[in-house]
């Protein structure tokens, strides 16, 4: 009884308050430097690793150097990466099977949005989707099963026709197409210069095509060079804020595409 009492004579220590900002992890963040501007991505491994370790592989290879904006769609895509500046170029490397969907622990996804049928949310930058709150609980594994969602910013892997075709061919979202979802592999979103990936040259292909001039993972960099940057902390107050804002101005037609996370200049 004394050493109860003891206990509940001591003082409560609160959580600590989950800070707003995060810092962008060097070793998953690559590092765009195109004619228009610089991109920067950061990657997914956890939803797509062999993806991430393919991109990474080629940009240390040089492989991505000089090459095109091959076919860009206003308002839908930026396609490059194919070593012969064509739809159909591939790497030496042996193409990829599909990385559609992951799973991920439920508390990993920060949702935005939430259905009977299924759920839209946030892990770090990145937008995605996923089964609904009972199908969850049904898992074996406690697992939820989800997808990167793509929105404008969203990173994917190009193919063929063949979904296990995937090889060096990246594109980057201008706007949604949701169609795209469960299709194609999800690597990576872009957290600096979505303004760049918009301000390149339309065409299929272009009369005078932009391209990457280099392309390197910021671990690489020496760290005078690397991007210092902070993204808003999907699990923090801010964001939380952000999306009642974003939702309200919205109303019923609000999406997880409709949110776009702030990034920042590390101070």
């Amino acid at each position: 009884m004394r050493i109860a009492a003891a206990l509940l004579a001591l003082p409560l220590i609160a959580a600590a308050p989950v800070p707003d900002w995060r810092p962008l992890d060097p070793a998953n963040a690559l590092v765009i430097d195109t004619t228009k501007g610089r991109i920067v991505v950061e990657m997914r491994p956890d939803f797509a690793p062999k993806a991430v370790e393919r991109v990474t592989l080629l940009a240390r290879e040089g492989v991505y150097d000089g090459l095109l904006f091959h076919r860009v769609i206003d308002g839908f895509v930026d396609q490059t990466g194919n070593p012969n500046n064509k739809d159909g170029g591939t790497s030496s490397h042996p193409d990829l099977a599909p990385e559609f969907s992951f799973r991920l622990p439920p508390a990993a996804l920060t949702p935005v949005r939430q259905a009977s049928d299924g759920v839209e949310g946030f892990i770090g930058a990145s937008p995605v989707a996923g089964v609904g709150a009972e199908e969850a609980k049904r898992s074996p594994d406690g697992k939820l099963r989800a997808w990167g969602a793509y929105c404008p910013g969203t990173a994917g892997m190009g193919r063929q026709a063949d979904p296990g075709t995937s090889n060096s061919e990246i594109f980057f979202m201008r706007g949604p197409s949701r169609r795209l979802d469960r299709d194609y592999t999800v690597w990576g979103e872009v957290v600096q210069g979505l303004d760049v990936v918009r301000a390149m040259a339309v065409g299929e292909p272009p009369a005078t095509p932009d391209k990457m001039i280099r392309v390197r993972l910021a671990a690489d960099l020496p760290a005078a060079e690397q991007p210092r940057l902070e993204i808003l902390n999907e699990k923090g107050p801010a964001f939380a804020a952000l999306v009642a804002k974003t939702r309200k101005a919205r109303g019923a037609d609000f999406s997880v595409c409709d949110v776009q996370v702030p990034v920042r200049p590390a101070p």
